[in-house]
């Protein structure tokens, strides 16, 4: 499930440049629009790395998604004037939830991921993730 949230993140921000071209957060600050633009790198990369279960994936979601959360919030509440519920809105309580979720699960789930590969190290099968993984 974590690797489909950052795909659909994948999705949302490439549908985003496709839309937008060069700029296509236009009313956010240069810092900020460059921050989303980085995430058409970030969460295929944070993907990749849960697909193949390296532990840096899941370091890296917990980075990604608690960053996305404060940008979001930023770019939603600060920036954005609007009064009231909006779907940018919506969606970064999603992806605060979402981050709070992983945060409390990440240690269960560390187990269960890769660790930098070694020469010597058995080929032996790990424990199936934990449900929902």
């Amino acid at each position: 499930m974590t690797v489909a949230v950052f795909a659909y993140g994948t999705a949302v921000h490439v549908g985003q440049l496709l839309i937008g071209g060069l700029d296509p957060y236009p009313s956010m600050p240069a810092w900020l629009a460059g921050y989303f633009v980085a995430l058409t790198i970030a969460d295929p990369a944070t993907a990749l790395l849960l697909a193949f279960r390296r532990i840096e994936g899941l370091v890296l979601a917990c980075l990604v998604l608690a960053t996305d959360a404060l940008a979001n919030a930023y770019a939603n509440y600060a920036v954005d004037q609007a009064g009231g519920v909006t779907p940018g809105r919506v969606g970064q309580a999603v992806i605060t939830l979402l981050t709070a979720a992983l945060l409390m699960r990440a240690p269960a789930i560390a187990p269960w991921l890769r660790r930098r590969p070694s020469p010597s190290a058995s080929r032996s099968q790990s424990p199936r993730p934990p449900e929902g993984w």
